[in-house]
């Protein structure tokens, strides 16, 4: 089983969810970290680079967890949650990615 490490900013995506949805992330995110492959592979997305990230829904395809895969330390980095509208889930991973990995 993987332990998971959230970016500060997804953090704060999360705490700005209400209790229902929250419940509704912390069983999706127990689903990832026994079997991390179930997220769908991100590319380029709408000019966004999101090569090696993966997605996967939740409350009925409502919000998406955008996520790494670090396989070398055997971790989950959750790097954004939030909706699809306008790409905005995406961008914000591809801007926390690029900060965080100086890419």
């Amino acid at each position: 089983m993987y332990d998971f490490k959230f970016y500060e900013e997804a953090e704060k995506d999360l705490s700005k969810l209400n209790n229902s949805v929250k419940k509704l992330f912390a069983k999706k995110l127990s689903q990832i970290i026994k079997n991390p492959e179930i997220g769908k592979i991100l590319g380029n997305k709408n000019n966004l680079n999101l090569s090696g990230l993966r997605k996967v829904y939740f409350d009925n395809k409502k919000y998406r967890i955008v996520y790494e895969i670090k396989e070398n330390e055997i971790l989950i980095h959750i790097i954004a949650i939030g909706k699809r509208d306008n790409m905005k889930v995406y961008k914000e991973a591809s801007n926390r990615y690029k900060k965080h990995n100086k890419l």
